[in-house]
């Protein structure tokens, strides 16, 4: 099966806003792909060609679509999503299929903490991402959204010790045992989370903090068919002028 003959987003699927603790938004769109059953299929069939990711903390393995499901993905997000953030016009987009692959005790402290998407990004710019759940087996996990608990000083000195730190110090210090988080804890605290959903897309401001919601790590594997499957877009837009 080729991946130029599968029909990707409906034009039909409808579109719920789902307000954050905080105030937030996240988008949530049911029934977002046509033919979902089709698309697993077709990254199964590639099931060699995931590799494991070293260009972020994302602990799993990840592969890259073809340039039609890249034309796809952009017009989704233009037609459908851009006029629902401050997003004037769409400079990059990027996407990947996506496995939350590592166990528990193979995480790095980084890998413990919720982060977001919008690091190093100009300020005129904004980013949005999205995620798609490819898989029926809804405890696998959907998406929650922290916000921090300390002070600004405080929270970027954890991120910064995440990554320099060995586990067993960064716990001493911080109190924050090994694991994917999925609750508040006394840095960060939850303020809402999506549930996973067979063919069930979301979309969010990249700036939020957010982790995967991985509640049964003891089910994850590098298996698309079984495994925790997404499809990840990332969307860097020029904000609107004030």
């Amino acid at each position: 099966m080729e991946a130029q003959s599968i029909q990707l987003f409906n034009p039909q699927a409808q579109i719920d806003r789902i307000t954050l603790s905080n105030g937030g938004v996240c988008y949530v769109v049911d029934d977002a792909l046509l033919e979902p059953e089709r698309f697993v299929a077709w990254a199964a069939a590639q099931g060699d060609a995931f590799r494991r990711v070293d260009f972020n903390a994302y602990p799993g393995t990840y592969l890259m679509p073809t340039a039609a499901i890249d034309s796809a993905m952009t017009e989704f997000f233009i037609h459908r999503m851009r006029d629902l953030f401050d997003a004037r016009r769409l400079l990059h987009m990027h996407c990947r299929l996506s496995m939350v692959t590592l166990a528990p005790e193979a995480l790095r402290p980084c890998q413990w903490l919720c982060h977001s998407d919008n690091f190093g990004l100009d300020r005129s710019h904004s980013i949005q991402a999205s995620v798609l759940y490819l898989f029926k087996d809804s405890s696998l996990g959907g998406t929650s959204f922290y916000e921090p608990a300390r002070s600004a000083a405080e929270i970027s000195q954890l991120f910064a010790d995440s990554t320099a730190l060995s586990g067993e110090t960064f716990t001493q210090r911080y109190g924050i045992e090994p694991g994917y988080i999925h609750a508040s804890n006394s840095y960060l605290t939850r303020i809402g989370s999506i549930p996973a959903r067979w063919n069930r897309m979301i979309f969010y401001d990249g700036s939020l903090l957010h982790s995967g919601d991985i509640v049964s790590p003891e089910k994850l594997t590098a298996d698309p068919l079984s495994g925790r499957l997404t499809f990840n877009g990332f969307f860097t837009c020029r904000r609107h002028a004030v």
